[in-house]
């Protein structure tokens, strides 16, 4: 009688996984280093000097070992016997690396990275690692056709693929929310496994703990201050892994007995539960594609757009944009697993404070106000015709300003010459003012400022600089204000 795997035997495979990973990284970056394999810093980057970006040649190394590892145990025979998916799945891997290493070294066009990974999703697909049919919330379960099963898996594949690339901007982030949300999703499988919701022959809680073992043994090399980048052949190689896992277990999981958990749960699992687990790196990637194309940018185009780039220009450090994306990530996966774990609906409650307070740590850090403050204090100091875009209603409106008190100026000059004030050789247009003693008032300084010189009886001279000029204009709440 042949035994399923149990609990005990995932989590002995993650740990070879890790392990592997972990041991073998530092090899891989003196190796990097000696060949030349560095990427340099540039506008778009964090780091300040040339850095390994081959850690995705570790992670393969991970991955394969702890394939073996599981083949040899005998207690994973269930899943390799007459299964030629185990195969489609380590070539699928080689293609989608290799690509990704290509990339790493050469700098692949952008068509021929897409190229690799079709590729990969074919293997897969001739192999038979697809998926077979699933739930659209609000809708029905559908059935994929022969002829619709390469392009869906395809689709797939270029996604998860594409979804980790673009996560992968700071040091840490794409392995730490790989590792989160690989476990979420194999706790999530497994507890699908042991229901006896999944074929016997189903690779998808296997490689998804694979998956966070190797993403975990690389995260402390990779954490800042890193000391190598996992690159495209690493982001590619997780997220071929990631598709895998979803692919197999969410479009295979008998749509229709799910009665194990609360109605919430099983009208949207189980395809949708892997884009709730993978929120982020899938958000930011749908960001993107409306950036780029609404500014007429093929999708390609690098730009300093995402929510990394976003989460440190308010203010947060390094190390804290990865946490807080962590956060989310693990936020997104509890809300996933409660019902799973406990059979009941989520929440909504504790996981709405949990998402408010993430919210509100985001925008109010100490930090955060900190760069607002110095953000503003640079404002006040600029003059007001370099604070505001030229083509904003408020910049035409304090030029208008500007101009009609250059021209109350001018006018009050002829008068003046008309009644002898200006050139009043004798200074008795000063002498109007009992307390000036010539040498230069600063309420004149501030009148003749906004056009003018000062009437006879000083009652300009007591009014407000901001009463010179309109109340609507914005060159007076934005002008610098200096002691």
């Amino acid at each position: 009688m042949v035994v399923a795997p149990s609990l005990t035997d995932y989590v002995i495979i993650g740990a070879v996984a890790a392990v592997a990973t972990f041991v073998v990284t530092p090899i891989v970056g003196a190796v990097a280093r000696a060949r030349g394999w560095m990427v340099e810093p540039n506008e778009r980057s964090v780091h300040t000097s040339p850095m390994p970006e081959v850690g995705g040649v570790a992670m393969l190394f991970g991955f394969f070992v702890a394939l073996l590892v599981a083949l040899s145990l005998g207690r994973f025979d269930i899943l390799f016997e007459d299964n030629s998916e185990p195969i489609g799945i380590a070539l699928a891997a080689l293609v989608v690396f290799a690509t990704g290493f290509f990339d790493d070294i050469f700098d692949m066009a952008p068509p021929g990275k897409v190229t690799g990974v079709v590729l990969a999703g074919l293997v897969l697909w001739w192999f038979g690692a697809t998926m077979f049919y699933f739930r659209v919330p609000f809708f029905d379960v559908i059935i994929l056709s022969s002829d619709w099963t390469p392009l869906v898996t395809v689709l797939w594949v270029l996604g998860m693929t594409q979804a980790i690339n673009f996560i992968d901007g700071l040091d840490g982030l794409a392995a730490g929310i790989v590792a989160i949300g690989a476990t979420a999703f194999f706790l999530y499988a497994n507890k699908l496994d042991d229901l006896g919701l999944l074929a016997e022959q189903n690779l998808g809680p296997l490689i998804a703990i694979i998956t966070a073992g190797i993403s975990l043994g690389f995260l402390p090399h990779n954490f800042n201050p890193a000391r190598i980048f996992m690159g495209d052949s690493g982001a590619f190689l997780l997220g071929l892994l990631l598709a895998v896992s979803t692919s197999v277990v969410g479009g295979r999981a008998d749509p229709n007995a799910q009665g194990f958990v609360g109605q919430t749960f099983f009208f949207f699992a189980p395809l949708a539960i892997p884009l709730l687990i993978l929120g982020v790196p899938i958000l930011d990637t749908l960001f993107a594609i409306v950036r780029r194309a609404s500014k007429r940018q093929a999708l390609d185009v690098a730009d300093k757009g995402h929510l990394h780039h976003r989460l440190m220009n308010l203010g947060h450090g390094h190390r804290r944009s990865v946490l807080i994306l962590w956060t989310w990530t693990a936020l997104l996966s509890g809300f996933v697993l409660y019902p799973v774990l406990t059979g009941e609906n989520p929440s909504y409650l504790s996981f709405g404070v949990g998402a408010l307070g993430i919210v509100l740590y985001t925008v109010l850090h100490p930090s955060v106000r900190r760069k607002r403050a110095i953000a503003v204090e640079a404002a006040l100091n600029r003059p007001a015709s370099e604070q505001l875009d030229p083509s904003r209603p408020e910049r035409r409106e304090a030029d208008e300003a500007h101009d009609e008190a250059h021209d109350d100026d001018g006018d009050d000059d002829g008068d003046e010459a008309e009644n002898g004030i200006a050139g009043d050789a004798d200074g008795a247009g000063d002498r109007a003012d009992p307390g000036d003693d010539g040498a230069g008032d600063p309420d004149d300084a501030v009148v003749e400022q906004a056009g003018g010189a000062p009437p006879a009886d000083g009652t300009a001279r007591r009014r407000p600089a901001d009463d010179v000029l309109p109340a609507s204009s914005a060159a007076v709440s934005s002008r610098s204000r200096k002691p």
